[in-house]
């Protein structure tokens, strides 16, 4: 139930309160995108290397990349997973951020269990791309 009606001076403090996760859902989007464009680029390679023909021999070899391939994309879709389940979590802590300010109410360990959430799934996201960053050139991506 609303106590009283939030002051402007109040509503200024919560947006000032919601600009680190606003910056990290800015972050977040940019690394999502990051994530998906090197995910397409796995996906076009794979494609490439699908459509070889067996009679194809000075390229057939090429084939043996795939496996590594399935577990980079297998990597990013992790980390994408990770990354979108931040970004909620980032959400939700600014929506309760300002629920909380409407009503009046207490959001000190709320909030700061979301906002820990939300880093932890970040954090796992970054490892997800680091694994996949530490298999991602081999003589394979040389070959035509």
């Amino acid at each position: 139930m609303i106590t009283e009606t939030p002051t402007t001076e109040h509503l200024a403090q919560v947006m000032i309160h919601a600009t680190a996760p606003a910056f990290i859902l800015g972050a977040l989007a940019s690394f999502i995108a990051l994530i998906i464009g090197r995910m397409n680029g796995i996906i076009e390679r794979s494609r490439m290397i699908g459509a070889i023909r067996e009679t194809d021999a000075a390229r057939l070899h090429l084939k043996e990349d795939l496996p590594r391939l399935r577990r980079r994309s297998y990597l990013l879709h992790r980390a994408i997973h990770l990354s979108v389940a931040s970004a909620i979590v980032t959400t939700l802590l600014i929506c309760l951020a300002f629920a909380t300010a409407f009503f009046g109410w207490r959001h000190e360990i709320g909030g700061g269990l979301l906002f820990v959430v939300a880093l932890l799934l970040f954090g796992g996201a970054l490892v997800y791309l680091a694994r996949e960053v530490s298999i991602g050139l081999t003589d394979f991506d040389h070959m035509g």
